[in-house]
This record gives C-alpha cells, sequence and structure tokens, in this order.
C-alpha cells in the first residue's frame, strides 16, 4: 500500500485520523483534507486503494474506472490495515480517527464494526452503513453525516440511527439541507461550501472531544 501521510509540527505524539477517499483513488483532494486535519492538531494518513493497479492515476475518471476492477472486500481489508498501522505510528498517541467519503464512507463505517474498541472515534460523509446486526460491535462514538438529497444512502439512515440508539453506541447524525451526495468535495459540482465547512468544523470538533 501506499498513503499519504502528514503531521503537524512537531515530534508528538499526535491523535491520528484516516482518511479514507471515496470511489477514485487518492486525488488531490483527499490529500488537501489529509493536510486539513494535520493543520488541526492529528497526524493524519490517506491511503490510495488503487496503488495495487499503479496507483491514482492523475484524474478522477481513470481513477473510477480503476477503482472498480478492485475487489471491494481487497480495498477494505488494506484500509483495515492502513488504520492498524496508522495507530501504531511513532507519530501517533494510540487514539485513532476515521473519516472518509462516499466509499470511503463506507468504509469508515466497515472499521467500526471490524475494529470494535481500537477504534475511537469515526466521522463517515454519505456512506453505505452498517449492518443493524453488526452495530453491536461498535465502540467508537460515531458522528454521522448525510446530504439531504441522496436516495440510496439515505434509505439507511432510519435503520442505521435507531441501531445505533439501540446498542447504545455514542453518536451524532446530521443531515445538511440543499446538498447532494459529495457536497464535501471541492472539486465537483456538487460541493456545497457552507455545508462543507460546517461539517468538517463539527468534525473537527469531534475528533478533538473523543481522541486528545
Amino acid at each position: 500500500m501506499r498513503g499519504y501521510l502528514v503531521h503537524p509540527a512537531g515530534t508528538g505524539p499526535f491523535p491520528a485520523v484516516l482518511i479514507v477517499h471515496e470511489n477514485r483513488g487518492l486525488n488531490p483532494h483527499i490529500e488537501d483534507v489529509a493536510r486539513r486535519a494535520a493543520l488541526d492538531g492529528f497526524v493524519a494518513l490517506a491511503p490510495d486503494a488503487l496503488y495495487p493497479l499503479g496507483g491514482y492515476p492523475g484524474n478522477d475518471d481513470d481513477g473510477k474506472v480503476m477503482q472498480k476492477k478492485l475487489n471491494r472486500g481487497k480495498i477494505r481489508v488494506d484500509m483495515l490495515n492502513s488504520a492498524k498501522w496508522l495507530k501504531k505510528h511513532a507519530l501517533s498517541n494510540g487514539k485513532l480517527g476515521a473519516t472518509g467519503f462516499c466509499f470511503g464512507g463506507g468504509v469508515v463505517n466497515y472499521l467500526a464494526v471490524q475494529m470494535g474498541s481500537d477504534l475511537q472515534a469515526g466521522a463517515p460523509y454519505y456512506g453505505r452503513v452498517a449492518k443493524s446486526e453488526d452495530v453491536h460491535k461498535i465502540k467508537a462514538a460515531m458522528m454521522v453525516h448525510f446530504a439531504e438529497n441522496d436516495k440510496r444512502i439515505n434509505k439507511g439512515r432510519a435503520g442505521y440511527a435507531a441501531a445505533l440508539k439501540e446498542n447504545n453506541v455514542t453518536h451524532e447524525i446530521y443531515t445538511y439541507p440543499g446538498t447532494r451526495h459529495g457536497f464535501h468535495n471541492n472539486s465537483t459540482k456538487r460541493f456545497n461550501e457552507e455545508q462543507a465547512k460546517l461539517s468538517w468544523t463539527r468534525t473537527m470538533d469531534f475528533f478533538k472531544k473523543h481522541l486528545m
């Protein structure tokens, strides 16, 4: 695996955050998101799921085609191993959070189920939710972001909220008015500056609360 690792000035240790990309590989936008996390005090790793195929190709359209060629289960395992690697990194304080977008949001929900108490906080953006029968495995605090106009992903919203509550998972759920799937990505036409800024501020405050 290859990843983009950034951290604040100094020797640390710092709280750690995994940044999981959308369905197009580690593009410049996700690298920028990782740098934003570092500016807020976190050592951040953004892995590239496309590395086994040569890495992000330089544009999102080709990246989407490449990612479709990869087995989704393999990508998840690669991201799980990346999270474990980051948690044990010399610059990490041992407390791990994860955030991701679209496909990456689904990966964050997957990591929350798989890692149990090894993940302290998760902040998925408009990603596929965890199965209700698996939610009892989640020990991380969760902040779940949804777009208002996102029929496919939002079908799972109510069930996920109910399962988190039923299993006493510490959680916050936000739906952002006037937004579409992908609203956080400032390199697309779906970008909503106001709501993207609000959601990111909430995410950083959430991680500071649970990881620092």
